[in-house]
């Protein structure tokens, strides 16, 4: 064992290397490889190239070199694409901070049967007063930064939880093509995350319906591992065990307390909301919104079309095949 791997537990070192082709003989090597390919990419400003930066890569991409470099300059050609989400990027940035607070994201305090952190979205927590979906992603993308020094992470990974339950119609509207499409390269493509499972539960007919629009946009391993529960928490269950669960979502613990995450990044600045009143709130985030960068974008240039959404049926959602798949 090299000290890059120090932090591992005899048991994650061991999923490491059946899962990961994790080698301690071999790591300084593969590092150096995946180094090595910077210079191919001179267009890309590479700002970190030390090795703990590099493993995180490696093992989000199963130890294939190429793939890991390719996700290590998708990470920072996100970050040069959408300089504007990234230019206050910080806890105490007043939109980060009231997504922060408003449980964008939550993370619950025991890990899954595999050893995953557990991340939970409340939809309808969103205040589109105070801070925008743009925030939102902001908030995500800086969790993970944070979590992702964790190695146990690293190797074990993610399972996303989103609960639907009150999310309107006129909130759902803000969901463009354009701001989803920046979402889905923001995590799915630039970011080295191993998410095992993102679960959809109470959500709306038009949310499902939205699903249907951004599905050829999700590779085939991430479609795989998205889950439409419905009403139907049991289903929920047999994947994520009810006791390390909170209420809301059928389980055996008290109510989420949406601050939980948020106290931790903020500490002593949680209380503190002196940069968070209107005149000081980031008004860059919100003109993102309006014109987001990737040119992929180009080919899908509006959210489903309201008309076609007011003509279906509300009853459609329960005549709609499920999606969630359990093996």
């Amino acid at each position: 064992m090299t000290h890059l791997q120090a932090g591992l537990s005899p048991e994650t070192l061991e999923k490491a290397r059946l899962e990961l082709n994790e080698n301690p003989d071999t790591l300084h090597q593969d590092i150096q490889e995946v180094r090595d390919m910077v210079i191919t990419r001179p267009d890309i400003g590479f700002l970190r190239t030390d090795d703990a930066f590099i493993l995180r890569f490696l093992r989000a991409r199963k130890f294939q070199h190429f793939e890991a470099f390719r996700l290590l300059a998708q990470y920072f050609e996100y970050r040069q694409q959408n300089l504007d989400m990234f230019k206050s990027f910080k806890a105490t940035d007043p939109g980060i901070k009231q997504a922060l607070k408003d449980g964008f994201p939550g993370g619950l305090a025991n890990l899954d049967h595999y050893g995953r952190k557990i991340l939970v979205l409340f939809a309808a927590n969103w205040d589109q007063s105070r801070y925008t979906l743009v925030d939102i992603l902001r908030a995500i993308l800086l969790s993970l930064e944070a979590m992702i020094e964790d190695p146990e992470l690293q190797v074990n990974g993610f399972v996303l939880i989103i609960d639907w339950s009150n999310f309107t119609f006129k909130q759902a509207s803000k969901l463009t093509p354009s701001m989803l499409r920046l979402a889905i390269e923001g995590l799915q493509d630039s970011f080295p995350a191993r998410f095992g499972g993102i679960h959809f539960v109470n959500q709306p007919w038009y949310i499902h319906a939205l699903y249907t629009v951004i599905r050829p946009f999700l590779k085939e391993k991430t479609r795989k591992r998205i889950f439409l529960h419905g009403n139907n928490l049991n289903s929920l269950h047999q994947l994520i065990h009810p006791e390390i669960l909170p209420s809301e979502f059928g389980g055996m613990l008290p109510p989420y307390d949406m601050g939980t995450w948020a106290r931790t990044l903020l500490d002593h600045e949680y209380d503190d909301d002196s940069e968070c009143n209107a005149d000081s709130y980031n008004t860059p985030a919100k003109d993102a919104e309006k014109d987001l960068s990737p040119k992929s974008m180009k080919r899908s240039q509006s959210v489903v079309d309201p008309g076609v959404l007011k003509r279906m049926d509300k009853n459609e959602e329960e005549n709609m095949q499920p999606l969630l798949s359990l093996d």
